[in-house]
């Protein structure tokens, strides 16, 4: 009897970040060269929804692996987060005959699947974010790319900071996780970091700033985690306590699109070919995550179940760079 050819559904979901259309291109690479088939579904579990869903081929995915963004799309889907949407999503992944369904996403997109197992659909989770907020894998595709992009745009801001002795304040992205703001500071060479794990008052802030001019240093940088938000209060703050220049920039999507690093689209290709690797061998209702210098499978609910926690270390480090 010949062997089943098998079918699997593909998506992206939630917040968008750069390398997730390299783990497409493994995916349908990778599946083609195993003789399964591979179905696009647009819009993340929205599009799951809406039935917009294709076959993809080879040729679909050429030339993406360098391209940011995702083709397939993405979009918040309230519906998937509840039981009854649930179990509709379910029911079309069985109509569809899809024998598991990759997911490509944050968190909430993890949950998304982890309810579709449940319900029976067999799924495999990649961890694509740009926040690195998830404790399952010490790496999220998105985040070297978002980092990179982040820490460019903040030194040429110290430039100009520094030609007018002012002191700047960016805002970098990351709602809940200040992992992206600790590197981009870090990087940066900012004086100060506020983060949702570690929030500082701006009496602080402004205490910080006099100790650096009482030391010679004409301009400060001071990194905010989208989280904290406020960057325009504090650099007025700043402005009118201590009647130094102060300019606020919020990079905001910026972060998220342009070609993914070399780091990104590594991780995405091996990651993606680990997920249909994963499902030809039947090691189904898992997460393909990067530990101890390697990427291998967990069970999605251990995935799920761990709580990244935060490390000081780093903004430590921060500090006595900025001495």
């Amino acid at each position: 009897m010949a062997e089943k050819e098998l079918r699997i559904g593909l998506l992206t979901s939630g917040g968008d970040a750069p390398g997730m259309n390299a783990v497409i291109r493994a995916v349908v690479r990778t599946a083609a060269h195993l003789g399964m088939r591979v179905y696009g579904i647009k819009t993340g579990y929205d599009g799951l929804f809406k039935g917009d869903i294709d076959e993809m081929t080879p040729d679909d995915v050429s030339g993406i692996i360098h391209r940011g963004g995702t083709i397939l799309r993405t979009a918040r889907c309230p519906e998937m987060m509840t039981e009854e949407g649930q179990a509709k999503a379910a029911e079309i992944c069985k109509v569809l005959r899809l024998d598991a369904v990759v997911v490509i996403g944050g968190d909430g997109s993890f949950k998304g699947a982890e309810s579709l197992s449940r319900q029976g659909v067999s799924v495999i989770a990649i961890p694509a974010t740009i926040d690195l907020d998830m404790d399952c894998s010490e790496y999220t595709i998105g985040f070297d790319s978002a980092v990179n992009t982040a820490a460019n745009a903040i030194i040429h801001i110290r430039d100009t900071s520094s030609s007018h002795e002012r002191c700047s304040v960016v805002e970098v992205m990351g709602r809940n996780a200040g992992y992206l703001a600790l590197w981009c500071g870090l990087t940066g060479g900012a004086e100060e970091v506020l983060i949702p794990e570690n929030p500082i008052d701006v009496n602080s802030v402004i205490e910080q700033i006099l100790r650096n001019r009482a030391k010679g240093k004409r301009h400060n940088l001071i990194v905010v985690a989208e989280g904290i938000g406020g960057s325009d209060e504090l650099a007025s703050e700043i402005e009118r306590v201590l009647g130094i220049e102060s300019r606020a920039t919020v990079l905001g999507h910026l972060q998220r699109g342009g070609t993914p690093s070399g780091v990104d689209r590594m991780h995405a290709t091996v990651m993606g070919y680990i997920a249909v690797e994963a499902i030809k061998n039947g090691e189904l209702n898992k997460a393909v995550v990067y530990k101890d210098g390697k990427h291998k499978l967990i069970d999605l609910t251990e995935a799920l179940a761990t709580k990244k926690e935060y490390d000081p270390k780093m903004y430590e480090i921060t500090k006595i760079m900025a001495i």
